[in-house]
């Protein structure tokens, strides 16, 4: 793997692990975030002292074993931002992920070596986490397929946890088909129906960031439904910077609650902004601002969900723009983060599943995302695989 590894996708521990059976994901090769159980693997949640206070895996997490048993061969453990908490995907501990598409900027996180894995073609699709983001980002910015299924969907068994009333097991590849198989594996059956009702959110549509980009994803968007009808809509009861706030809220809390006695037990050496968000979170009080941000969430998820129902898609940019680039300040950067998380927590805050796609403006990766009904993702990834986009 060290040989292999020379867009930093992987961490020091390379692993060759066979199928355990045959199925439709026969010949394939997978990664998986340094989040999951592997059995006789110390996960490090992409930080060493988490390595060192841990002990080895005594069976594979659900999600591992079922891709093992459908034929898939596991190349290797990927690196991920220090315990899933931030969306760069540069981990202080760790070389830079190195993004394939785009060598200049970030690769994107907190799945960042999952999505570089499957973009240098080291392997043919990868497995992650998405909390807040972290397979739809890095997907947009490295040009692949990704996806953040209904929350609650897949088991999260011997995954590391985030924030659990958000977090998802999520998959990237560069192929619609191989997305869809993967899907086979790991949900629940389920009926699919035709989508009747298409909607671009404009408040969505609104945020992008340059001219350019939004004129590419508009072209793209036309070639994809050049004879169907779409219509605009707008957001039930917040507002994009509302919902933004209510996941920072929720997400800090839950985060703590997490691992917060670990933090205060073992002092980990965290990068800068890993650690701001710690310290934020751990002076979170389950007060009248917490319980406002409980209820918002409810009452968003409950209205989208009967909105979307099981026949209505909708559209809206997967980030802001590109990757930032590597030599851009903190400001920009934090900039771009905060509208990125903008059009992340829709998906995010309802619960409901979400796929990315791949397009480019000016050789830069960026994605365009369908948002479907609670449970409708094998519906959704049907879809994406017959829009005859490979």
């Amino acid at each position: 793997m060290a040989e292999k590894n020379r867009f930093g996708a992987f961490n020091r521990d390379g692993m060759d692990i066979a199928p355990l059976g045959q199925g439709v994901l026969d010949r394939l090769s997978f990664a998986v975030k340094d989040v999951f159980a592997v059995e006789g693997h110390v996960n490090s949640a992409g930080n060493p002292t988490w390595e060192r206070t841990h002990d080895p895996a005594g069976r594979h997490a659900d999600a591992v074993r079922r891709l093992l048993e459908n034929g898939a061969r596991l190349r290797g453990m990927t690196v991920t931002d220090e315990l899933m908490y931030s969306l760069k995907g540069d981990n202080i501990h760790y070389p830079p992920t190195i993004n394939p598409r785009f060598p200049e900027a970030y690769s994107g996180g907190s799945s960042s070596g999952s999505a570089v894995a499957v973009a240098s073609r080291e392997v043919d699709f990868a497995i992650g986490t998405d909390t807040g983001g972290s397979i739809r980002i890095p997907s947009s910015y490295c040009g692949l397929f990704g996806i953040r299924p209904s929350h609650g969907m897949i088991s999260l068994d011997g995954v590391i946890p985030l924030a659990p009333s958000f977090d998802t097991v999520g998959w990237m590849s560069r192929s619609p088909g191989i997305l869809a198989d993967v899907g086979d594996c790991l949900l629940p059956p389920g009926e699919t129906v035709d989508y009747k009702n298409f909607y671009l959110l404009e408040e969505a549509w609104d945020l992008v960031g340059e001219p350019s980009v939004k004129e590419a994803l508009t072209e793209f968007r036309n070639a994809l439904f050049p004879q169907k009808a779409i219509r605009t809509c707008h957001l039930p009861v917040a507002t994009l910077p509302e919902l933004a706030e209510t996941f920072r809220i929720l997400q800090g809390w839950e985060a703590w609650q997490s691992h917060g006695d670990w933090i205060i037990r073992n002092h980990p050496k965290f990068g800068k902004d890993i650690a701001g968000r710690f310290t934020a979170a751990s002076e979170m009080k389950k007060d009248d601002t917490y319980r406002r941000a409980v209820q918002l969430k409810a009452d968003f998820s409950e209205q989208l969900r009967d909105f979307l129902g099981e026949g209505s898609l909708l559209i809206i940019p997967t980030t802001y723009g590109p990757a930032p680039k590597r030599n851009a300040t903190y400001e920009e950067s934090e900039k771009v983060r905060a509208q990125t998380m903008k059009l992340t927590c829709i998906a995010g805050v309802s619960g409901l599943p979400q796929v990315t796609i791949p397009l480019a403006d000016k050789g830069r990766p960026v994605g365009l995302s369908f948002v479907s009904g609670y449970g409708t993702d094998r519906q959704l990834l049907e879809f994406i695989k017959n829009l005859s986009i490979d």
